[in-house]
């Protein structure tokens, strides 16, 4: 045991350098900040929320924006070709309904229904939320503030409330799509980012109008990460915010299969798209957090050697490194932390799942509709 000592100090160097690229990557996540004191005067605000068979996730959206605080805002669902009762709902809650009734050629679904939304608004200030959203009390008032703050366009991601077991096995996405968008790194706001958020984009009328707005990605499935690139061709700049205290959502409620064909939708898209640099120090702090486990799995095997010893203390080191960041990002728990290996199993398998769907088939099946994948670039 003592003869193992020595070593022990290389093996750690091998796991633990890659296990500190996640506080290069994903150090600085920063909130949506407070009002400033004393609150700019209210602009008029037009909330669109694209819609495609959403009857048991948009109410508690709509009932959020009933009850908010701010004087002087719209709401506009655009359904988009549902077959449940998502019109007569949005129509009930009071909020203007736009139904559409095709789809046009070189458009897909969400970003059609967003930029049909842009054009029925009379708000000054654009606020696109996912249906599967839900304001926090004084929420929108903080958003359309942050906007005020920094302009441009910005984005929000919720915090993710979740209540089952399986939905947790998210964990690893979340992190690898928080890292992607480069935002959230140790440079902070010094470094552009590279991407945004689909469940919560601002942006003014002027800004909109001027780009050409949803116009720009008719035809992009990973949508938020191709606009925030597109506008900031423009001169829109993007800003990138968490959402605890602001804004959450139940992502994918309708077991695991939902689960997974919301991930393969498109992740694999998404991280091919993703700045080089920061892909290769994900794939490392991944693979020496895979590295670990295997570490420590030999323990049973092999008895104390240094490599399980090393395994041992970088297994906890990884544990308390994911159970920080994800606390930040939704309701995951120190459980979730404990038992990584299972997320990184998941997490490779519908990895593989998205690839093959990108780059073989093609094509991936969401909502109903078979979507084309335009060749990564």
């Amino acid at each position: 045991m003592v003869s193992s000592l020595p070593n022990i100090s290389s093996e750690l160097l091998w796991l633990l350098l890659p296990w500190s690229l996640a506080f290069v990557f994903l150090g600085r996540m920063r909130r949506c900040p407070p009002l400033p004191a004393p609150t700019p005067a209210p602009r008029p605000v037009s909330v669109i929320i694209p819609a495609r068979n959403e009857a048991t996730r948009l109410p508690p959206l709509l009932r959020s924006l009933q009850a908010q605080d701010y004087p002087d805002y719209e709401v506009i669902v655009v359904d988009d070709q549902s077959t449940d009762d998502t019109a007569a709902l949005a129509r009930a809650a009071g909020a203007q309904t736009v139904t559409l009734t095709e789809l046009p050629a070189g458009w897909l679904g969400k970003p059609h229904a967003c930029w049909i939304g842009a054009r029925q608004a009379r708000g000054e200030l654009f606020v696109f939320l996912d249906a599967d959203t839900e304001l926090e009390p004084g929420g929108l008032r903080r958003i359309i503030g942050t906007h005020a703050q920094y302009g441009g366009l910005v984005s929000i991601q919720p915090y993710h409330h979740m209540q089952r077991a399986y939905e947790r096995l998210s964990g690893f996405f979340s992190i690898v799509m928080m890292g992607s968008i480069r935002s959230f790194t140790l440079a902070g706001t010094a470094i552009q980012s590279n991407g945004s958020f689909g469940p919560c984009l601002v942006c003014s009328r002027t800004d909109y109008e001027r780009t050409g707005g949803h116009q720009l990605v008719r035809a992009e499935i990973v949508d938020d990460v191709a606009l925030s690139r597109e506008l900031a061709q423009r001169g829109v700049r993007t800003t990138n915010f968490i959402g605890a205290g602001t804004i959450r959502f139940r992502m994918y409620p309708g077991g695991l299969i939902d689960l997974a064909d919301g991930w393969t939708k498109n992740f694999a898209q998404g991280a091919l798209s993703t700045d080089f640099l920061i892909l290769l120090m994900m794939i490392a702090w991944i693979s020496s957090a895979c590295a670990t486990v295997d570490a420590v799995t030999k323990w049973p095997s092999e008895g104390p050697t240094a490599w399980a010893l090393a395994g041992s203390i970088a297994y906890t080191a990884y544990v308390l490194q994911i159970w920080w960041l994800l606390r930040k990002l939704g309701n995951f728990g120190l459980g979730t932390a404990l038992t990584y290996p299972l997320s990184i199993t998941f997490f490779t398998l519908v990895f593989i799942r998205s690839l093959y769907r990108t780059l073989v088939r093609k094509s991936v099946r969401w909502k109903g509709r078979i979507i084309p994948l335009r060749a990564i670039d």
